[in-house]
C-alpha cells in the first residue's frame, strides 16, 4: 500500500511528464517551423541564383555564338573551358526562328517540344524543367534574325548544399528536443515542488486531524500569489470540515443522550412494574408513565428525521398559500390549546389584490412542521392564560412575512444566540418538556425554501419568531 509522500510523488512525476511533453512538443512545433522556413528560404534563394547563372549563360551564348559568326561547337567549348565556369550536365543550344538547331553543345539528343519554344517567344524570358536539369530559354534578336536560346544545366552544388543544410538542421532539431527536454523537466519538477509539498501536507490530514492546517510561511516569494491561495483555500476548507465534523460529533452526542433518556426511563419504569405484583391502577399508572416517554421518543425520531430530510434534496414542487397554511397549523394544535392561538390576516385594505402573492413555492408538509414548532414554542413558554399571535403580511412582488408572538418567558440575550443549535435549551426552558430540536429544524426548513427564520425576545416579555420569504417588510 503506498503511503502519503509515495502517491504524492507519483501524482508529481505525472504531471511533470505531462507539462513536459507537452513543453517540449510546443518548442518542437515552432523549433520545426523555424527550421522548414530557412529551408524553404534556402532553397527558393539557391534556385533563383541557378536561374540567373543559367539565364547569363544564355546570354553569354548567344552574344559569343551570333556575334563570332556562328562560332563552330567545340571552339565554343573550348572558349567555355578557358573563360567560363562549367556546369553540371550543361546543355547548351541555339535555335532559329523556324526551330532549326543551329547550335548545340554536348547532348545533341535533345530536343524541345515546338510548344516550350513557343512559350519561349511570347514570354521573350522562361524557365522550365528539363528532366533532372533546370533550364532558361531566352528570346535573343539578333541582326541576322531572331533566335531561341536555351541554357540548362543541373544543380548539383545546390543539391549537395540543401542536403547538407536539411543534416544540420535535423541534427539540430534532436539535439535541440533532447536539450529542451532535460530542461524542461528540471523546470517543470521545480514549478511542482510546493505544490506535492501542499500536497503531501493535505494528505496527512485525517479526520482526527482536521485542526491542522497547511503551512504557508514557508512558500517561495515568487510563487505566493497562486500557492498561498490555494494553501489559504485547503485551510479553509479545513475548518469548514472541523466545524462540520464536529457538529455531527456535537450531533450524535446529544442526540443519542436524548435517545438514550426516554429508553432508560421506560425500560426502568416497566422493571419496577413487573418486580412484584401491583394493583391495576399502578400498572394502569406505569404504563401511562410509559406511554409518554415513548411518544416523546416519537417525537424526537420524527423531528430528526425532518431535520435530515431537510439538509438533503426535497422537491419543491408544492404551491403553499400561506394564509391557508395558518389555519392548517392552528387546526393541528390539540384542542385545548386551539383557543389560544389568534390568526391575523391584517385588514382588507391592507390584502394584496392578487391572490398568488400569498402563494410560496415548496414543501407543503415541511413548511407546517416548521411553523408548527414556532407555534407550540410560543404556547409551552407562555402562560395558560396567554394568547399567541399567527401574522401573516404580504405584498405583491415583494414577500410575505409570518409572525408567530407570544407574550411568555422570553430568552436571555446569551441564549437568543445559540438557540438554533441543535438540543441547546436555555435555563428557562428546563423545567419544560422538550429536546431542543424544534427551533432548528424550523431555520433549516426555511432556508430549504430561500427564506429566514429570526428570533427578537426579551427576558419576561415574550419572543416574537418572523419567517421572511421574499423581501417584504412586516408591518403591524
Amino acid at each position: 500500500m503506498l503511503t502519503a509522500p509515495r502517491y504524492s510523488f507519483l501524482y508529481r512525476v505525472t504531471i511533470r511528464n505531462r507539462l513536459t511533453w507537452l513543453f517540449v512538443g510546443v518548442v518542437a512545433v515552432l523549433l520545426f517551423g523555424v527550421l522548414a522556413l530557412i529551408f524553404v528560404l534556402q532553397s527558393t534563394s539557391s534556385q533563383r541564383e541557378f536561374r540567373q547563372r543559367l539565364r547569363e549563360r544564355a546570354q553569354i551564348t548567344g552574344y559569343i555564338y551570333l556575334e563570332k559568326d556562328e562560332m563552330r561547337a567545340s571552339a565554343f567549348r573550348d572558349f567555355e573551358k578557358k573563360y567560363l565556369q562549367s556546369l553540371s550536365n550543361e546543355i547548351l543550344q541555339v535555335y532559329d526562328a523556324t526551330g532549326r538547331v543551329r547550335f548545340v553543345a554536348e547532348d545533341e539528343r535533345v530536343r524541345l517540344p515546338d510548344a516550350i519554344l513557343a512559350r519561349i517567344v511570347t514570354n521573350k524570358e522562361y524557365y522550365f524543367q528539363l528532366g533532372q536539369r533546370q533550364a532558361a530559354g531566352l528570346f535573343y534578336q539578333d541582326n541576322q534574325g531572331d533566335y531561341i536560346i536555351v541554357a540548362a544545366a543541373e544543380n548539383v552544388y545546390g543539391k549537395h548544399r540543401l542536403q547538407s543544410l536539411a543534416t544540420i538542421m535535423g541534427v539540430i532539431f534532436v539535439v535541440s528536443l533532447v536539450v529542451i527536454y532535460v530542461l524542461g523537466r528540471g523546470f517543470a519538477g521545480r514549478a511542482l515542488a510546493p505544490i506535492a509539498a501542499l500536497n503531501d501536507q493535505v494528505d496527512r490530514i485525517t479526520a482526527q486531524d482536521l485542526h491542522q492546517r497547511v503551512n504557508e510561511g514557508h512558500l517561495r516569494t515568487s510563487e505566493r500569489d497562486d500557492l498561498t491561495r490555494l494553501a489559504r483555500t485547503f485551510n479553509r476548507l479545513l475548518g469548514r470540515l472541523e466545524a462540520s465534523f464536529e457538529g455531527q460529533r456535537t450531533f450524535v452526542r446529544n442526540a443519542s443522550h436524548e435517545l438514550r433518556t426516554p429508553l432508560t426511563a421506560s425500560i426502568g419504569e416497566l422493571q419496577v412494574l413487573l418486580a412484584r405484583e401491583r394493583s391495576p391502577e399502578s400498572y394502569r399508572e406505569g404504563a401511562a408513565s410509559v406511554l409518554g416517554e415513548l411518544q416523546q421518543l416519537k417525537t424526537l425520531i420524527n423531528n430528526l428525521l425532518d431535520m435530515a430530510q431537510a439538509e438533503g434534496s426535497v422537491p419543491l414542487a408544492d404551491e403553499v398559500r400561506l394564509d391557508e397554511l395558518l389555519w392548517e397549523v392552528r387546526e393541528g394544535v390539540i384542542p385545548a390549546q386551539r383557543a389560544r392561538v389568534q390568526v391575523d390576516l391584517g385588514d382588507l385594505a391592507e390584502l394584496p389584490d392578487d391572490p398568488a402573492a400569498f402563494i410560496v413555492a415548496g414543501h407543503r408538509g415541511l413548511l407546517v412542521r416548521a411553523l408548527s414548532n414556532l407555534v407550540d414554542n410560543a404556547l409551552k413558554y407562555s402562560a395558560d392564560d396567554q394568547k399567541v399571535l399567527l401574522s401573516l403580511r404580504c405584498q405583491a412582488g415583494e414577500g410575505c412575512v409570518v409572525r408567530v408572538a407570544d407574550a411568555g418567558v422570553g430568552i436571555t440575550p446569551d441564549d437568543l444566540a445559540q438557540v438554533f443549535q441543535p438540543f441547546f435549551r436555555s435555563a428557562a426552558a428546563r423545567g419544560v418538556v422538550g429536546h431542543g430540536v424544534g427551533l432548528p429544524l424550523a431555520q433549516r426548513i426555511t432556508l430549504l425554501h430561500g427564506g429566514t427564520l429570526t428570533l427578537r425576545s426579551e427576558l419576561g416579555r415574550g419572543t416574537v419568531a418572523e419567517l421572511r420569504f421574499g423581501t417584504a417588510d412586516f408591518r403591524d
